[in-house]
C-alpha cells in the first residue's frame, strides 16, 4: 500500500490554502447519494406577489425522509443589499425544516426567518439561511427573459451566479437542532449534508424567482432560463473569519477530513496500471479545469499570482500526460512524483483532485468516513509520563517550537469574538484593544509555554499529578495526546503570527464543501461559488453522474 502524505507536509497553511474540491467533498457526496438513492424534489408551495415578495417550499424526499426549504422572498432596497454579517436585511431568507411545514409552522417561521439572529427558530429546522441578489447581475437576467430573450452567456459566466448567500447556519444556531438530530439517518449523517442540501435547494428558489419576476414584467414575451445557462448558475457566498476557527476547535473533524482524502489519494497512486477509462477520466477533468479556470478571476493580488500559476501549471500537466505517462506502469504515482518537483503547491493540489475524479469505485467509499464524535477523542490520559508527553511534542510539534512568541510579529494578532454578532473575529494585538478576550486558537503559542515548564520537571511524573498542579496546560496537553489518533487534526502554523493568512483556512474548509471560483476580497473573506454547473432537482436523474464538477458540462460531449 502507498503511504499517505505526512502531516508535517500537507497541513501547512500554504498547502491547505490551495486545496481544490474533489469526488469526497459534501456537495458532490450528496448530490451523487440523491442520485443513486432516488430522491426527488418537487416545489410544495409558490405564494409570491408582483414585486417577488412571499413565501415557497420545495421539499426532498428520499430514503424514508423529506427535508423542506422555506424560503421567503423580500424588497430590498439597493441600499440595504450587503455582505457584511452586520446586516439586518436580506433579498431572501430561508430556512430548512426537517419534514413538512403545516400552515401554522409557515406563520412561525415568517415571524423569526426574516430576523435571521434577531429571530429564533425551533428544533424543527436544521438550517438557517440569507441571500442577496448579485447587483451586476439580476437586473440583466430579468430583462433580457422579459423581452423573450436569453441573457448574455458572458455576463452569466464573469459572476457565476444569481445571489449568494452571506450565512449558512447550522448545528444548534439560534435554536435550530443540532448535527446529532440526523445521526444514524441515510445519506444526511454526514458533516455539513444538511447545509448543502439547503444551499442546493436555494439554488432551485432563485432561478425560479428570476424567472417570476422576468413574466411579471413581461407577461406573455417572457421566456425561461434556456437550461444550459440555468445549470450554469450557482450560488455565491461571502465568507469571513467566523468559518476559520472551526477548523481549529474541531481537531479530530479535520482529522477525518484530511484522512479519508488522503486514503483516497493513496490508493489511486498504489494502482499499478491505469485503463482506458481512468486515463480518459482524467483527460476530460483536465479540459474542464482549464474550461473552468478561464471563468476564474479575482483582483487579490495572492490569488492572481495562484490563478497564473494554475494556468502555466495546466500547461505542464498536458504537456507531461501527452507524453503517455499514463500508459506506463505504475502511472498515477509517477504523475504524482513528476508534479512534486515541476508544479507550484496549487498545481500538485490539483492533480491530487484530478487524479482521484475517475476512480469513484475505489474511493467513494471513504465519503462515509469523513464524520467522527469529537469527544471520544479528546480524553486525556493522565497515566502518561511527562518524559511520554515531551516525546510527543518533539515528534509532532516541532513547529509549534520554532516561532518566538515574545517578539510583536510572533503574537501580533489575537481572536476574539465580537460581542454584536458573536462572530469570530482578530485583532491586532499592539495596536488595538481587547486582548484580554482571546480565544484560544494559539495552539503553537500554549504547546511551546507547556514544552518549556516540562524542561524542569521529573519525567516519571505523571500527567494526572502534572495537572492537579498546573491546570492552565490542560487544554494544549489535550491537543498534543490527540495527534495520536488524530495526527491532521493540527494545522501546523502560527495562528497568531504577524504573517497569518485566514484566508487559507477558509479554503481548506469551503474546497472539503465542494466551492469553486475561490476569490479573496482581503486577508479575511473570501467569495466563493457553490453548485455551479450542478442539475437542478428537475434534471438529477437524467445528467450523468458527476459530471457537472471540474467544468465537465462547459465541454461538448
Amino acid at each position: 500500500m502507498t503511504d499517505c502524505r505526512p502531516p508535517s507536509e500537507i497541513m501547512r497553511l500554504a498547502r491547505l490554502g490551495s486545496a481544490h474540491q474533489t469526488r469526497l467533498s459534501f456537495m458532490r457526496v450528496l448530490l451523487r447519494g440523491m442520485r443513486r438513492n432516488g430522491w426527488r424534489v418537487k416545489r410544495a408551495l409558490w405564494q409570491l406577489d408582483d414585486t417577488g415578495v412571499g413565501r415557497a417550499v420545495y421539499s426532498a424526499e428520499g430514503q424514508g425522509q423529506c427535508y423542506s426549504l422555506v424560503a421567503f422572498a423580500h424588497d430590498l432596497p439597493d441600499c440595504q443589499r450587503s455582505d457584511r454579517v452586520i446586516a439586518e436585511a436580506w433579498d431572501a431568507t430561508f430556512a430548512l425544516m426537517d419534514g413538512r411545514p403545516t400552515n401554522a409552522d409557515l406563520d412561525r417561521l415568517a415571524a423569526n426567518v426574516p430576523l435571521q439572529e434577531a429571530g429564533r427558530v425551533s428544533d424543527s429546522e436544521l438550517v438557517l439561511s440569507r441571500a442577496n441578489r448579485s447587483s451586476r447581475l439580476w437586473a440583466h437576467v430579468v430583462e433580457r427573459l422579459a423581452a423573450g430573450l436569453q441573457p448574455d452567456a458572458e455576463r452569466l459566466a464573469e459572476v457565476g451566479y444569481l445571489m449568494r448567500t452571506t450565512a449558512v447556519y447550522g448545528s444548534g444556531k439560534f435554536g435550530a437542532a443540532d448535527h446529532a438530530a440526523l445521526a444514524g439517518r441515510p445519506l444526511m449523517d454526514g458533516p455539513f449534508r444538511a447545509e448543502m442540501l439547503a444551499v442546493w435547494l436555494i439554488r432551485a428558489f432563485v432561478c425560479d424567482l428570476v424567472e417570476h419576476m422576468a413574466r411579471v414584467t413581461g407577461g406573455a414575451r417572457a421566456t425561461c432560463l434556456a437550461p444550459a445557462l440555468r445549470r450554469s448558475l450557482g450560488i455565491g457566498n461571502s465568507t469571513g473569519l467566523g468559518m476559520a476557527p472551526f477548523l481549529v476547535n474541531h481537531p479530530a473533524l479535520l482529522n477525518a477530513w484530511i484522512d479519508a482524502r488522503e486514503r483516497a489519494f493513496a490508493r489511486v497512486r498504489a494502482l499499478p496500471a491505469s485503463s482506458a477509462g481512468t486515463r480518459e477520466g482524467f483527460e476530460r477533468a483536465l479540459k474542464g479545469t482549464e474550461a473552468l479556470l478561464a471563468g476564474w478571476r479575482s483582483k487579490h493580488p495572492k490569488q492572481i499570482s495562484k490563478l497564473a500559476d494554475l494556468k502555466g501549471d495546466l500547461r505542464r500537466i498536458s504537456g507531461k500526460i501527452s507524453t503517455g505517462l499514463l500508459e506506463r506502469a505504475h502511472p498515477w504515482q509517477a504523475l504524482w512524483i513528476w508534479a512534486q518537483s515541476a508544479l507550484t503547491i496549487e498545481g500538485q493540489e490539483l492533480v491530487l483532485a484530478l487524479m482521484l475524479e475517475p476512480h469513484g469505485t475505489l474511493i467513494d467509499d471513504l465519503a462515509e468516513e469523513m464524520g467522527v464524535e469529537e469527544y471520544r477523542k479528546a480524553r486525556i490520559d493522565g497515566s502518561m509520563t511527562l518524559s511520554e508527553l515531551s516525546d510527543l511534542i518533539r515528534q509532532h510539534f516541532s513547529w509549534a517550537l520554532q516561532p518566538d512568541y515574545a517578539v510583536p510579529e510572533g503574537c501580533a494578532r489575537f481572536w476574539y469574538v465580537s460581542e454584536a454578532k458573536l462572530e469570530p473575529r482578530l485583532g491586532e494585538r499592539h495596536a488595538e484593544a481587547g486582548a484580554d478576550l482571546e480565544q484560544p486558537l494559539d495552539i503553537g503559542r500554549s504547546v511551546a509555554a507547556l514544552a518549556k515548564t516540562l524542561q524542569d520537571l521529573p519525567g516519571d511524573t505523571n500527567v494526572a499529578d502534572f495537572l492537579r498542579a498546573q491546570p492552565e496546560h490542560r487544554r494544549a496537553l489535550r491537543r498534543i495526546q490527540m495527534v495520536q489518533s488524530a495526527p491532521y487534526g493540527e494545522i501546523r502554523d502560527n495562528l497568531i503570527s504577524a504573517d497569518l493568512m485566514p484566508i487559507d483556512m477558509l479554503r481548506c474548509k469551503l474546497a472539503f464543501f465542494g466551492a469553486t471560483r475561490f476569490d479573496p476580497r482581503s486577508d479575511r473573506w473570501v467569495r466563493i461559488t457553490m453548485f455551479q454547473n450542478a442539475p437542478l432537482p428537475d434534471e438529477l436523474h437524467q445528467l450523468p453522474e458527476d459530471d457537472w464538477c471540474l467544468g465537465a458540462q462547459l465541454l461538448p460531449a
